[in-house]
């Protein structure tokens, strides 16, 4: 009877295992607006570090593919004119290999399609109203060229302890310039609303 319980209980592990590393299946992509845009290539294996190639696909021959190391795993992708330039931005939806499923974004904007920058995203626990009851679990899209973030916002029952307080945060980012040359993404707005009941 010991022994049963044991494999259900490995069985149940294992298969909760595979459904999380499902998730993030290698990424092998190519995204364009128009003629332009880039491929994505990420094997996903590791939760703490992966390598990633982004390369440019329409753009002019000087411009290289770049391969850089991550922390996280990509969820997905997603590609759009962010700053109304005429040319090809892309996103990808990072997330760290903790339960919480801390989310970030790392953007790339086209420099004219002769090269690729970084758009700069902002940490959000470097804002105090939006941080305040944060605990990951973020869900990213694009709706017509702005970034959604949403989460649910989490109160504290004791130094320790925190509940979903069933709400859901919901924030709007939009690219502009930066005061060097430059993108970033930057909060236009922030609001709550009651989480829906299943």
């Amino acid at each position: 009877m010991l022994v049963k319980r044991l494999l259900l209980v490995l069985g149940c592990t294992f298969i909760t295992l595979s459904m999380l590393n499902a998730q993030y299946r290698r990424i092998d992509t190519t995204m364009k607006v128009g003629k332009a845009g880039y491929r994505v290539y990420c094997t996903n294996k590791n939760p703490e570090k992966n390598n990633l190639s982004i390369t440019p696909v329409g753009f002019e021959s000087g411009s290289r593919e770049i391969t850089l190391e991550i922390k996280g795993r990509i969820l997905t992708t997603e590609s759009d004119d962010l700053n109304n330039d005429g040319f090809p931005d892309l996103v990808l939806y990072v997330y760290s290999s903790d339960v919480n499923g801390y989310g970030k974004v790392f953007g790339i904007y086209s420099d004219k399609n002769q090269g690729i920058r970084p758009i700069i995203f902002p940490d959000i626990m470097d804002d105090m109203k939006l941080s305040m009851g944060y605990k990951g679990h973020d869900e990213y899209s694009l709706v017509e060229g702005n970034l959604m973030r949403r989460f649910p916002v989490y109160q504290k029952v004791d130094s320790v302890t925190n509940t979903p307080s069933g709400m859901i945060r919901q924030i709007q980012y939009r690219v502009v310039p930066t005061e060097q040359e430059g993108f970033k993404f930057k909060v236009l707005r922030s609001f709550e609303f009651k989480k829906q009941q299943p």
